[in-house]
């Protein structure tokens, strides 16, 4: 039995939850678990609940006595989790709980994702949801399924089975802000299907990956530089393409759409007389990458690894031609900062994921803009660039950006309740990301919403953390606002 490291902490709700939630498999498209275990605490503490044929569930609670004629109030958080680790950590995300550990102030998990991106969302409503003492309006917890591939369960939510008019969406990470409106998105997929043949005589594998690099979320931290392990491979592989006669073998970068991807590895056939030098220029661009990353990413590496033997079944010349040039072209990052708000980035694309298997060579990208006619547009450009590379497109997850609105009641409350408690100002924002809120703003034209949360750090990657204390103060500012709402 593990031993749960959080018994000790405030709220102890909150953390139970948290910890119980941890310990259920719950991968985006892969949540079946962790709904069964909501509808089992539903009828552990006799509340009403409704599902929906895509699997989003809401759980319902009475108003406190007196609160009958307050608005009704949703509690909004997704139960999946971006399931990623690192290589050098053995664990399965589908049968193994995640390991927990507390470093000072935060909690994070051992070489895997923490899942608190949506996890302490899920956790708090639950605990809303068991307290009877609280004071508070009619209530519900919204909680939806596959939100981190494309906000599918929000997109498919039955509106039938809510009632609230006023959505409280617990899916942010900087504590003191509050979001208003966010980024619209769509993953742009290309499918090339390669030719394999013999490596050419007197040919020789070489190997290297690309590891270390910090990752991120694609759309919170896109502006911030942080190195990009796909857009180093493609440099180095286009480099050596323009000297030497190559051929590719296998290419497996990146891992999800949302995700800056950290690690990247390929696989080449060279002729002989030319390893030594392709080698040198691996080691070269390692040092070209360490120079320019500077301090943001101190682990990078850019290793040479062992190859096992000639590779067979190599892609033809044309094809590995084609497929590195693709990936040497493809856009990555900020393409245009907002107007309005000139600290947003309005518009950016990410270089997330190439995968070689069998025959045929996957590119995954994902686009974001806070201006739909702007996401249109970098997204054909990407169409565009694959097709002229001969990749079959398919387009995923596009879901609309959330217009802010700076006069909503919610927001006054929020803010008045804010600085009544902390003596301080909220920041008030949108975000370059893809929030739940956009898209049940479409389903619900008159609801009224907003974004907040703890503080958090390097979500989407093994280094994700969520702030202990903050976790405290957003449950003390959450229960101030439901009874003042």
């Amino acid at each position: 039995m593990a031993v749960n490291i959080l018994d000790n902490l405030e709220p102890k709700d909150v953390w139970k939850n948290f910890y119980d939630i941890s310990q259920i498999p719950r991968c985006s498209r892969h949540e079946e678990k962790i709904i069964n275990y909501l509808e089992s605490f539903a009828q552990h503490h006799a509340l009403v609940y409704k599902k929906d044929a895509i699997g989003n569930i809401c759980i319902k609670k009475s108003a406190s006595p007196g609160f009958e004629k307050k608005p009704g109030i949703i509690l909004q958080g997704h139960v999946d989790m971006v399931c990623e680790k690192n290589t050098t950590v053995s664990f399965n995300f589908e049968t193994d709980p995640l390991n927990l550990k507390k470093e000072g102030d935060w909690l994070t998990a051992d070489g895997t994702t923490l899942g608190a991106d949506n996890g302490i969302a899920v956790a708090m409503a639950m605990a809303v949801l068991a307290d009877k003492s609280l004071q508070h309006g009619p209530l519900e917890a919204l909680f939806t399924v596959d939100e981190e591939t494309g906000l599918t369960g929000a997109a498919n939510l039955d509106p039938s089975i809510i009632e609230g008019n006023i959505l409280l969406n617990i899916d942010s990470e900087e504590e003191g802000t509050f979001y208003i409106g966010c980024a619209g998105g769509i993953t742009t997929i290309g499918e090339k299907k390669i030719t394999r043949e013999r490596a050419p005589e007197n040919t020789t594998a070489v190997s290297f990956a690309i590891k270390g690099l910090r990752g991120g979320h694609s759309g919170a931290e896109i502006h911030e530089g942080r190195g990009n392990s796909v857009v180093m491979g493609a440099r180095i592989l286009y480099a050596a393409l323009q000297k030497y006669d190559i051929r590719l073998y296998n290419l497996d970068g990146g891992d999800k759409h949302n995700a800056i991807p950290r690690e990247f590895a390929a696989t080449l056939a060279v002729h002989s007389s030319d390893v030594e030098d392709i080698k040198a220029l691996i080691r070269k661009y390692g040092e070209i990458f360490k120079a320019e990353s500077g301090d943001i990413e101190p682990d990078l590496k850019t290793e040479l690894t062992a190859a096992d033997s000639i590779p067979e079944g190599v892609f033809s010349k044309e094809d590995t031609e084609t497929v590195i040039k693709t990936l040497f072209s493809l856009p990555h990052g900020v393409i245009s900062m907002s107007r309005k708000l000139p600290s947003l980035v309005e518009t950016s694309t990410n270089a997330a994921a190439v995968h070689s298997k069998g025959s045929s060579v996957t590119f995954l990208t994902s686009q974001r803009s806070s201006v739909m006619s702007q996401l249109d547009h970098i997204a054909e450009i990407v169409k565009v660039l694959l097709q002229s590379g001969g990749a079959d497109i398919s387009l995923e997850g596009q879901h609309p950006a959330w217009d802010p609105d700076p006069d909503s009641s919610i927001l006054k409350t929020f803010k008045e309740v804010y600085k009544r408690t902390t003596s301080r100002e909220p920041e008030i924002a949108a975000i370059h990301a893809g929030l739940e809120c956009g898209v049940i703003g479409e389903k619900f034209k008159d609801m009224e919403m907003i974004s907040f949360g703890p503080d958090m750090k390097d979500v989407h990657t093994p280094d994700e953390r969520l702030n202990i204390p903050s976790v405290k103060r957003t449950w003390d500012f959450l229960l101030e606002v439901l009874k003042s709402v």
